[in-house]
């Protein structure tokens, strides 16, 4: 970790000694799986952040670390920002969910506007002068020491979930009713954030998620990656499985040239990786050319959202120019998956709008949303 993105030590000591011992108690006692559960939330430090300069005058924030699960209960230090508007606010809280910035602590939005996107920020002031609380977190292993598990999807869910309790935690004034916007990977953390609620947000009511452009359907994609200016994704989506799965081996499935590149895994942010990748052929990326069928099953297993009902209605939004996660995923596959269930689905598509473009394009119809579902 960058020594400049670090904690205060002492703060540091307590929150890693605290993990630590929750995580040792729920690893030795019965029943303390659950308890971590109720543990999330628990605020361990807190300091004024200086906001991205759309931001700054709609809102004061706060640079949080906070307890936080990983995918098999244990807990972890997660950190992220809250952000209280300054005029309007109301009792209601909202979770912002970033795309991809990367896998590195240098990666974290909460600690570096450069990767604090446009489009967040352009959705986030939308949220805030509805008057509502927003968290954001950073996602586990980003601005921590522990691997970032990307798209592995109930890891982002369990930290976006763990942000709310959060903010409740630092402002009591603030009432239980929660929703969830994500985009790209927060997208499809907010999908599994769905799932996963009712068993897990304790006192808090999930009213809505909207997901733009949400990650879905791995396999289906993640094998026509190769050889496409994508590869920088699926890399970082090899070490997300491994951060979770030790037996999906990175070093094994990408071939040397690509090896040789994963050094900027850590010295860059997204778009560092993707420029670090893009010029390899399909067979200089992985060895054979192509994904093995048994990591295209984890990623199936880790990445998919809709694999259980979700608990709250759903806003779907893609654009039909998206470079990054396909329209017809969205518009296909996944859109029938989630309409399969009881909670109702409405699917918003915006022509010509790209995968950031659909962010900018839909934020008051998002907050109009979100509105509908707290009323």
């Amino acid at each position: 970790m960058n020594p400049a993105l670090k904690r205060h030590p002492v703060v540091a000591f307590l929150a890693a000694t605290t993990a630590i011992l929750l995580a040792i108690s729920a690893a030795l006692l019965p029943g303390k799986p659950a308890r971590a559960a109720q543990l999330a939330g628990t605020v361990l430090s807190s300091a004024t952040a200086t906001l991205p300069p759309e931001l700054a005058p709609l809102a004061n924030g706060k640079r949080i670390s906070y307890l936080s699960t990983d995918v098999r209960s244990i807990p972890i230090t997660a950190t992220g920002l809250i952000l209280t508007p300054k005029t309007g606010k109301n009792n209601k809280i909202v979770v912002w969910g970033h795309g991809t910035t990367g896998l590195a602590d240098q990666c974290a939005p909460s600690v570096s506007q450069a990767v604090f996107w446009p489009e967040a920020r352009a959705a986030i002031a939308e949220l805030l002068r509805r008057g509502w609380t927003v968290a954001a977190p950073d996602y586990p292993g980003l601005g921590t020491a522990l691997p970032h598990p990307y798209l592995v999807g109930a890891s982002a869910a369990r930290s976006m979930i763990d942000s709310a309790k959060a903010a409740k935690n630092l402002d009591a004034t603030l009432g239980t009713q929660y929703a969830i916007d994500g985009h790209s990977q927060g997208g499809q953390g907010a999908l599994f954030a769905n799932e996963l609620a009712p068993s897990y947000d304790g006192n808090l009511t999930l009213k809505g998620v909207a997901a733009i452009a949400p990650v879905s359907n791995a396999d289906l994609f993640a094998p026509l990656i190769p050889g496409t200016p994508a590869q920088g994704y699926l890399v970082m989506a090899l070490y997300g499985l491994q951060a979770v799965d030790p037996t999906v081996a990175p070093q094994l499935i990408l071939a040397p040239p690509a090896q040789a590149r994963t050094g900027v895994l850590q010295s860059g942010c997204l778009y560092e990786i993707l420029d670090a990748y893009d010029d390899l052929t399909a067979s200089e990326l992985l060895v054979g050319g192509a994904l093995p069928a048994p990591v295209v099953a984890k990623l199936s297993k880790y990445a998919n959202p809709a694999q259980k009902a979700p608990s709250a209605p759903i806003l779907l939004v893609q654009g039909t120019a998206d470079e990054a996660v396909p329209y017809v995923i969205t518009a296909g596959p996944l859109l029938t998956q989630l309409s399969a269930y009881r909670q109702p689905v409405e699917f918003i598509e915006i022509e010509g709008a790209t995968h950031d473009g659909a962010v900018f394009e839909s934020t008051v119809q998002v907050a109009n949303w979100i509105s509908g579902r707290f009323s």
